[in-house]
């Protein structure tokens, strides 16, 4: 399995225009992080970027991930770049 990380960009106003689909995101991350998919993922404090660690064998993999999340349908992430990392430490 290798690391990668993701970063990627909010809509304007993702705060509110997450709403409706919060439960369904947040449920779907708790069981990638269950299954040692997901590593880590957050927005920033200013709510316009976001950053995730995720373990996978292939950057596809990664992306379907990412593409089949409610918040890439509903447009709340308008852009995911995701890049094979190495961790020093």
């Amino acid at each position: 399995m290798a690391r990668f990380v993701l970063w990627g960009t909010y809509c304007e106003n993702a705060l509110e225009k997450r709403t409706p689909f919060r439960e369904e995101h947040l449920d779907r991350l708790s069981k990638l992080k269950q299954e040692g998919i997901l590593i880590s993922l957050g927005p920033t404090k200013c709510s316009s970027y976001v950053f995730g660690i995720f373990e996978a064998s292939t950057i596809e993999s990664v992306r379907e991930t990412l593409e089949k999340d409610v918040y890439w349908r509903e447009g709340i992430w308008t852009s995911l770049e995701v890049y094979p990392w190495v961790q020093a430490f």
